[in-house]
């Protein structure tokens, strides 16, 4: 690579290690009140703030910087109905005749079920699409390269931004999910990767009682 493909790094924040110690362990604590919610309530969201956590989640790293992402963010309740249609179809099929019995059980304790009203009530879906390839060309599909898992970190740090926003979501992934791509309209090179329900939760929400895994059940350090 030469001088004229690159730029200089901006400086990084002149942060000693006691302040970065601390702003690590803020945001872990913060990150640490997440949790998943089934309970939404209809408060509306302003798309510029869903607009600020995409940008954040578009800065995400990528293989061969191809950012292999696609993001449909939908308010209109119309639609927010027609997704939830399409997915109670697919819940119903998978609870009744797809699930094996050790997944329904691994499920039991979270009282999941086939329907999912917070796809209308919840302010926002986001659906989420991963770049299996490029598009067409002259003939020519593009290759992508770890679509999937830069698509899975572009997530990770778009609900990241949403908790820090002080939001609530779910990761709603009904399967298969291509009626995402009829009712959204995207191109058959875009494979549906989740869908984001995004909202405040609920007054007297409540969540499953579980627990986490301690740092050291998950990391090691040599």
């Amino acid at each position: 690579m030469t001088d004229a493909q690159t730029r200089p790094l901006p400086p990084p924040p002149a942060y000693d290690d006691a302040e970065r110690l601390a702003r690590a362990q803020a945001f872990a604590d913060t990150m640490s009140r997440r949790r998943t919610v089934r309970d939404f309530a209809p408060t509306p969201v302003p798309r510029e703030v869903i607009e600020a956590c995409l940008r954040a989640a578009g800065s995400a790293p990528s293989g061969a910087n191809q950012q292999p992402w696609s993001f449909v963010a939908v308010s209109d309740p119309a639609l927010k109905q027609r997704i939830r249609l399409a997915a109670e179809a697919e819940e119903r099929e998978f609870y009744e005749r797809r699930a094996p019995g050790e997944w329904l059980d691994a499920l039991a304790p979270l009282g999941t079920d086939a329907q999912k009203p917070f796809l209308e009530i919840a302010p926002w879906l986001i659906a989420v699409f991963y770049e299996r390839t490029g598009p067409e060309i002259d003939g020519h599909k593009a290759k992508r390269y770890y679509p999937h898992e830069s698509t899975g970190i572009a997530c990770g740090m778009l609900i990241a931004a949403l908790h820090q926003a002080g939001l609530a979501t779910l990761t709603h992934t009904p399967s298969p999910m291509a009626f995402l791509n009829e009712l959204l309209e995207r191109p058959r090179n875009e494979v549906p990767y989740l869908l984001l329900v995004v909202g405040h939760p609920a007054p007297g929400c409540r969540v499953p009682d579980i627990q986490r895994k301690p740092l050291e059940a998950f990391a090691w350090f040599r």
